[in-house]
């Protein structure tokens, strides 16, 4: 599925389309609809940066089974073993 935002959207809220990305996937992230691997990967982000993103605004992190085996299994699939 894609959502289409305007460029006149963008500028009312007078931010870049990354900047959007960020915002929505820390608003899912604080819902734990997104994993934190999932979160940095929808905002265009290493996860390093995307926790310094959470640090920044004071988010704290969550890090679950999930979150786990989501790792290693990013981890399994780039031969990280």
């Amino acid at each position: 599925m894609s959502v289409v935002i305007s460029d006149q959207v963008l500028r009312s809220l007078q931010m870049t389309e990354a900047e959007l990305q960020q915002e929505i996937a820390v608003l899912f992230f604080q819902q734990e609809r997104f994993t934190l691997g999932q979160a940095s990967r929808f905002a265009g982000m290493n996860q390093l940066a995307f926790q310094h993103l959470l640090a920044d605004r004071k988010i704290p992190l969550h890090y679950g089974i999930a979150e786990l085996q989501e790792d290693v299994k990013s981890l399994e699939e780039n031969n990280w073993q």
